[in-house]
């Protein structure tokens, strides 16, 4: 794999994170898979332990990450990024938030923060993607945002109620 220079790493998670907040904006998480990512690119997500969501290729990519897991009332959600960290190896981190619809009532915002460990190929796309998050802080937040008449009852029914019962499983040490 041919080394990028830091300005064009930065500049790929620049797109990544401009697409990011138009696909925030108009809840359309596909119109940039094919221009940043490999066509055989690897994207995982760590659901902690209970579950692994990995996708091959960006027909899958397409298929779980940015299309049927964005498609559960995920509306609303924004997903802004706190920072990118070039690193060695075609490698970038960023650290981006779930940042939930409307405000707290101090103002603050509904969030938890998420990582994303991404390797880039010679051309600059994402050949690798490892995300994780803190996924208990993930179902409080929900819980927060479904005290206060936010939280999308879709995402409540296919994606909360499921997890917790996936971690409540986990803890009570089944499988």
């Amino acid at each position: 794999m041919g080394k990028l220079s830091e300005d064009v790493l930065r500049a790929t998670a620049h797109k990544l994170i401009a697409a990011h907040q138009e696909a925030s904006r108009t809840n359309d998480w596909l119109f940039f898979v094919d221009e940043l990512y490999a066509n055989d690119c690897v994207y995982t997500c760590e659901y902690a332990g209970v579950m692994n969501v990995t996708a091959n290729g960006i027909d899958e990519i397409k298929a779980t990450h940015y299309g049927r897991d964005m498609r559960v009332g995920w509306e609303g959600w924004s997903f802004p990024y706190e920072g990118v960290y070039v690193g060695s190896e075609n490698r970038l981190v960023t650290h981006w938030l779930n940042r939930g619809p409307g405000l707290k009532p101090d103002g603050s915002h509904y969030q938890t923060p998420g990582i994303s460990f991404i390797t880039l190929n010679r051309e600059a796309r994402i050949c690798r993607q490892f995300d994780m998050f803190d996924l208990a802080h993930q179902m409080k937040l929900c819980d927060e945002l479904e005290d206060a008449g936010l939280l999308s009852p879709r995402l409540k029914q296919q994606w909360v109620i499921p997890m917790k019962q996936k971690l409540e499983r986990q803890l009570a040490g089944h499988r």
